[in-house]
């Protein structure tokens, strides 16, 4: 499994890479895998500003439906519209095709409060 160090992640298994002002939110490698086959992505939420922690959509996956969390406050600036015919990219490449949403962080201290790649992996054992 894998678990890239220049990622913050959530205890609900999203995570988030800064880049300049902005950052991108997806699903751990290890949710993806929880989950299963990944069929349907669902994100209402572009141009909305959210709290840290507010549900910014849902993944569908075989056998369950999951909400998607966000890991700090921010504004949801663009949803990756190629997971709309391709949903199985969040399976093949959670931490790059398959990202989720690119938002503008409202208070970039949130961040000091996501876990370490580290303390994700020993959160899930």
């Amino acid at each position: 499994m894998n678990f890239p160090t220049n990622l913050k992640y959530t205890r609900d298994h999203e995570w988030i890479r800064v880049e300049g002002d902005t950052a991108r939110v997806g699903i751990t490698d290890y949710a993806q895998s929880e989950l299963g086959e990944i069929v349907y992505v669902d994100i209402t939420t572009e141009g909305e500003t959210l709290n840290r922690e507010a549900v910014f959509g849902t993944i569908e996956a075989v056998k369950t439906v999951s909400d998607l969390f966000l890991p700090v406050s921010g504004e949801v600036l663009e949803f990756n519209r190629q997971l709309e015919d391709k949903p199985e990219l969040v399976n093949a490449s959670p931490y790059e095709d398959g990202w989720l949403i690119r938002i503008k962080p409202a208070d970039p201290a949130e961040l000091d409060s996501l876990l370490s790649a580290e303390a994700y992996q020993q959160l899930i054992g």
